[in-house]
């Protein structure tokens, strides 16, 4: 078999190899390390989080499991006893490779603020216990940060997104008169999905654009997350709440492309592109209305790689021809492929032909050594979450992209295969042969997803889309006839008394 390229081998992954075969030294409290943006008051999200490195008393970072039960744990409280304050602290989730992750979510805010016990067995980590001062809000505070760059300062938002200023290259200016004139008459007739926003003096404004907006509850609420986080700025956009990006234009034509908004680009669109609805509604949701987020698949990796199936798997709906395929490849390479079709819409005459597999859970997927990432009706919004899983991704080719992909790299973050899927088998092949190279690809995958995929990053991200999109536009942005406010969820119901000197909603 003809032998395919491999992966260069870093320094990292060498030590990381070499460590990997030891035994692993005992726990130092003193020396393990912690740190991340749960750490910090000024950054709410819907769910905070840290991290920790276990480290020894050698002072090396462990690289596997410490040995036994999980001695970590973490205790939250408010600084002032006079404060009760309603916080859901579940167990570290233990990443499998001496870091764990640890979360919290808040239900009421506090004035004075909080302590954070970290643990180790009985004795403090680092530099626990970690004391933030108040006021410390939650979720659904409405306390926006009037200084936009102080916020991105407190999230440690990048200065620069690759994909973002991509985007924004087929747009030096927006006219906004031109998106009212043509948007509606192009994308929002009855089959449409668009949704027409306004955000003035930080509020939300919205009008539907035909007849399939249901998904608008998606970019309704990471808008209303937003500005109650921080002071957005005043404009005028589109957001396509469909699979299909939609502005096929080129930048020469004559009229050129429209800015549209959407959660999926593809080659030869010209849509600007957010963090997908599914992503963004996973971390909104996180540990209270969704099972799978970009948290919890972290300590849901599956068994160690030396203990798992070493087979390609794959689940999912009829979306593809090529999911098809990939069922018959199965049927006649069981020894190395297990996939299977969970649900028949689009060709339901193949069901009694390749027959229809049972539901598997999500975290189940990583029982196997290597999982087939193959498009659905456009990319597989699954992607992000396999890149967080402990396995090989096998990543079809594909004209479409998610916000992030711009940084990954095929044979360092992930193997390619072929749109057709020709060579798949032989990829699956060669991992097999090449074990340690595989391993040490899906570790690199892991790694850049963790830190890409960060629900803070989510949010810094939307907020540069939204402010590069303000800078280019050439009037300024109004309420339009249709239009409504976007009210705020009922949990923002809680009371929560904003303590900055003055407060957007002060004014208004």
């Amino acid at each position: 078999m003809r032998r395919l390229p491999r992966a260069p081998l870093l320094p990292l992954q060498l030590a990381l190899l070499v460590a990997a075969g030891a035994p692993e030294a005992p726990v130092s409290a003193p020396r393990s390390l912690v740190w991340g943006p749960g750490l910090r008051a000024g950054a709410v999200l819907p769910v905070r989080y840290f991290y920790l490195q276990a480290v020894s008393s050698e002072g090396q970072n462990l690289t596997r499991s410490p040995p036994g039960q999980t001695l970590f744990k973490v205790v939250i409280k408010s600084l002032s006893p006079k404060e009760l304050v309603r916080i859901h602290v579940p167990k570290p989730l233990d990443r499998n490779d001496g870091t764990f992750l640890m979360r919290y979510r808040m239900y009421e805010s506090v004035n004075e603020g909080l302590k954070i016990e970290v643990l180790y067995g009985d004795e403090h980590v680092a530099q626990s216990p970690y004391i933030l001062k108040g006021p410390v809000y939650h979720e659904y505070c409405e306390c926006p940060e009037e200084e936009p760059q102080a916020w991105q300062k407190t999230l440690s938002c990048p200065a620069n997104e690759p994909q973002i200023a991509k985007d924004f290259a087929s747009f030096p200016s927006i006219n906004l008169q031109q998106m009212l004139n043509e948007v509606p008459e192009r994308f929002g007739d009855e089959r449409g999905a668009i949704v027409h926003y306004t955000v003035l003096k930080n509020h939300i404004y919205r009008r539907s654009l035909g007849k399939y907006t249901d998904f608008k509850m998606f970019s309704d609420e990471i808008l209303l997350s937003l500005a109650r986080k921080v002071l957005l700025p005043d404009l005028e956009f589109y957001v396509n709440l469909g699979d299909w990006p939609l502005e096929h234009r080129k930048v020469n034509e004559t009229p050129g492309p429209l800015p549209i908004i959407s959660w999926c680009g593809s080659l030869d669109s010209r849509d600007i592109i957010l963090p997908t609805y599914d992503i963004t509604h996973s971390t909104l949701e996180a540990m209270r209305g969704v099972t799978n987020d970009l948290l919890s698949i972290q300590g849901n990796t599956g068994p160690s790689w030396i203990n798992k199936t070493e087979k390609a798997f794959f689940r999912g709906r009829d979306s593809r021809e090529e999911r098809l395929q990939l069922v018959q490849l199965s049927k006649e390479n069981p020894q190395l492929l297990d996939a299977g079709i969970t649900g028949y819409f689009f060709f339901q005459e193949k069901e009694k032909e390749l027959g229809k597999a049972k539901l598997i859970g999500f975290f189940d997927f990583f029982k196997y050594k290597y999982q087939v990432n193959v498009d659905g009706t456009v990319a597989a919004y699954r992607y992000p979450y396999l890149m967080l899983g402990d396995s090989l991704v096998l990543k079809q080719d594909s004209p479409y992209y998610e916000h992030f992909y711009t940084a990954l790299k095929p044979w360092k973050h992930y193997v390619p295969i072929k749109r057709n899927l020709s060579d798949l088998l032989e990829k699956v092949e060669w991992a097999k042969e090449n074990d340690e190279e595989a391993k040490k690809i899906a570790k690199e995958g892991q790694l850049i997803a963790r830190d890409l995929l960060q629900p803070h990053r989510l949010y810094c991200y939307y907020y540069s889309v939204l402010q590069k999109y303000a800078e280019r536009q050439s009037s300024k942005p109004e309420i339009r006839d249709g239009m409504e406010l976007v009210p705020q969820p009922d949990d923002s119901a809680s009371i929560c008394r904003c303590q900055r000197k003055r407060t957007v909603r002060e004014e208004l």
